[in-house]
């Protein structure tokens, strides 16, 4: 689910000889910079060893989970993490257990950034203590992808603007699915409840712990609402039934399966990449229901076992800069910046996709993730999210019915709790 999932849908890129940590041959330092997707990089290491000519810096990508764990185990047993290591908002109260095992950044400067930072993201890597744990990466401002020529197939509006009004709410937006079903039949309205189920839970202040990080999804009665919401709508089918981010779901968006997609701004990418250059100008952008929200965004740590802890927290802070994240931004894989004033940049602002038939990308996604409340993520939210997306997935596999679906979650995320 989630962002996890998107990441572990993308190609590997880059690959490293998987040591760990920074070294220094001949007095020349290699730096190790490891992610879990092409977050963009590769020009900006290119200038950045142009300018330090003293440095060496090599990428190890590999797959979301995978890089998650490796990074548990190598704090675990003291070796093998890279110089800086990339880490997921959803799994970051996890590392923040064990900040113990990580460069205080606050120690190099990062003090001095903060104000650049939107206050959740800033907030999310920083302890009560004042320890800075990682610098922020991007964040996942959500919207609606939509098929305009499905849309107007089931003689609905196609301009973003009157899209966005016809969904005000997600209750209103189900609607909207039912009379597209009902026009367009050999057509879905989205593309899987667990991602239309994920982008709600985001807008949530507190979903599935409190502030107290008790977990508390059996008694919030947003959990329950928004997951009936969804069961519902998939028992009426309006789901493709597509795992997200597998090979069907990458299938599916080639195919036109369906109307519209929950959408951050990282999506963008991997929907071109999955419908190709034949699609261009068929999909556009809409407001997300309820206003603001965010889906994804990571952020950049160093392990305390590099040997270089000063260059790659200067690095770290190098390709989390304000012109480090415009040109990510503006680059193939549109990332949207953290950074207030980069948001507000006019380069920013007048970014539009070509594919996404102009839609103004810049001013939709910085709006969304200027707007929203933060989502509070408890220590074990991860974990947690698994079983009610898998429960989910029974629903659209017709092996269970909402009801069902819900006590079987509530189940499965009680044990995963013991765990």
């Amino acid at each position: 689910m989630a962002a996890t999932a998107a990441a572990a849908a993308l190609l590997l890129t880059a690959c490293s000889s998987g040591t760990g940590g920074g070294d220094a041959t001949g007095g020349k330092i290699t730096l190790t910079v490891a992610t879990f997707s092409d977050f963009g990089y590769k020009p900006l290491i290119a200038e950045y060893e142009k300018s330090h000519p003293n440095i060496t810096v090599k990428e190890r990508v590999s797959q979301m989970d995978q890089h998650h764990n490796s990074l548990s185990t190598q704090l675990s047993s003291g070796s093998g993490a890279a110089d800086v290591v990339a880490i997921e908002e959803g799994y970051l109260p996890k590392f923040r257990e064990v900040k113990d095992k990580f460069v205080n950044l606050a120690d190099y400067g990062a003090n001095s950034r903060k104000d650049e930072y939107l206050p959740y993201k800033w907030a999310q890597a920083t302890t009560s203590d004042g320890f800075v744990l990682g610098y922020g990466t991007d964040v996942g401002g959500l919207a609606i992808c939509y098929r305009k020529d499905l849309f107007q197939q089931a003689g609905l509006p196609t301009d973003r603007t009157e899209v966005g009004k016809l969904w005000p709410t997600w209750d209103a937006y189900f609607k909207t699915g039912g009379t597209f079903r009902s026009k367009v039949p050999d057509h879905a309205w989205f593309d899987s409840a667990g991602n239309v189920f994920t982008a709600m839970m985001n807008q949530a202040e507190f979903g599935f712990f409190d502030a107290k990080d008790s977990y508390i999804a059996d008694t919030n009665p947003l959990v329950a609402a928004d997951f009936a919401a969804t069961g519902g709508a998939t028992e009426h089918g309006l789901s493709a039934n597509l795992a997200p981010f597998s090979q069907q779901w990458n299938a599916g968006i080639k195919q036109g399966r369906m109307a519209t997609m929950t959408c951050p701004a990282w999506m963008t990418g991997l929907i071109q990449s999955a419908a190709g250059p034949e699609s261009a100008g068929k999909w556009d952008i809409a407001a997300v229901p309820g206003g603001g929200g965010n889906w994804g965004g990571s952020f950049l740590t160093v392990p305390k076992q590099t040997k270089h802890a000063k260059e790659a927290a200067e690095l770290a802070a190098f390709l989390t800069s304000a012109d480090s994240e415009k040109a990510i931004f503006q680059g193939p894989t549109g990332s949207l910046p953290s950074l207030q004033n980069v948001l507000k940049d006019p380069a920013v602002q007048g970014t539009k996709q070509a594919y996404f038939n102009d839609a103004p990308t810049g001013q939709i996604f910085a709006a969304s993730a200027s707007g929203l409340k933060p989502s509070f993520r408890g220590t074990k939210d991860q974990q947690v999210r698994v079983p009610f997306g898998n429960a989910l997935g029974l629903i659209e596999q017709h092996k269970s019915t909402t009801a069902e679906a819900w006590e079987k979650a509530l189940a499965e995320a009680r044990k995963s709790l013991s765990h």
